[in-house]
Formats: structure tokens, sequence, C-alpha cells
């Protein structure tokens, strides 16, 4: 009998994420998407030494970089390694959205967002699992 309980688990599992699936039909849904399926297998890499460490060892699959960033030397920095390593960059507006979507928030009970750290920078090494948001930013890049 124990076999059977563990599929009912397995399936229950697997229910949620088909859910979150949320139609994909800008820029920003699909940043948010990916980075949250990144999130999961830890693929999200944030600040700027760490991105720049994986972008230099041409770890960084995606480089999202906030244009709220008021440092000049910093998104040079950023735009210059991913032109180096030939890593796709895509244009955040907001590094507080940003950062949520990075998960440097916590989430209270009402399923909010709170004390949202701001990120300039984030990258992704591992999408996890393909889903409409990875498709949207491939064909974006691939428009750019």
């Amino acid at each position: 009998p124990s076999p059977a309980p563990m599929a009912d688990e397995e399936e229950v599992e697997v229910a949620p994420a088909v859910e979150v699936e949320e139609e994909v039909n800008d820029l920003p849904g699909a940043v948010k998407g990916v980075l949250k399926r990144a999130l999961v297998v830890d693929g999200v890499i944030r600040g700027l030494h760490e991105v720049a460490k994986h972008i230099d060892a041409s770890k960084a699959q995606v480089v999202f970089l906030a244009e709220s960033c008021n440092e000049p030397a910093y998104k040079k920095l950023v735009q210059g390694l991913c032109v180096e390593k030939n890593v796709p960059l895509v244009d955040v507006p907001d590094n507080k959205a940003l950062g949520e979507w990075a998960g440097l928030c916590k989430i209270d009970k009402d399923g909010m967002p709170r004390k949202v750290v701001g990120a300039s920078c984030v990258c992704v090494t591992d999408f996890g699992e393909e889903g409409q948001a990875y498709e949207y930013l491939m064909n974006y890049l691939s428009s750019k």
C-alpha cells in the first residue's frame, strides 16, 4: 500500500507548477517567469561581483540589468563583459522589480512581497524548466 500514497504526493507537487504558468505576453512577464523557474534550480546569480564572475567564466546564459541603476561605470562593466563574452543582455526598467523577481524579498502572509531589496544586475546560469516565459525570452533575444 505504501507506493500508492507516494504517487499521489508527487502528483500534488506537480499541479501547482502547471497552474502558475501565466500567459506571457510582455518582456517583464518573461523575465519574471524565467527568474521564478531559475530560482527553483538555484540558477539565479545576484549582485555585480557574482554576476561579473559568472559572465567572465562563461557560465551566464542571460543577464538582466536595471535601467534605474544610476552608476554609469556599473552599467558599462556589465555591458562590456556581456559583449566580450557574447552573453545576451536584457534591460529591465526598475531595480526594485528585478530584485523582487530574483527573490530578494520576504513574502508576507497575504502573498505580497515585503522588504524588497533592489538588484541592479542579475544573471541566470540555469533556466530550470523551460516554459512560456523561456520561449518568449528566447524569441525576444533572437529578434534583437
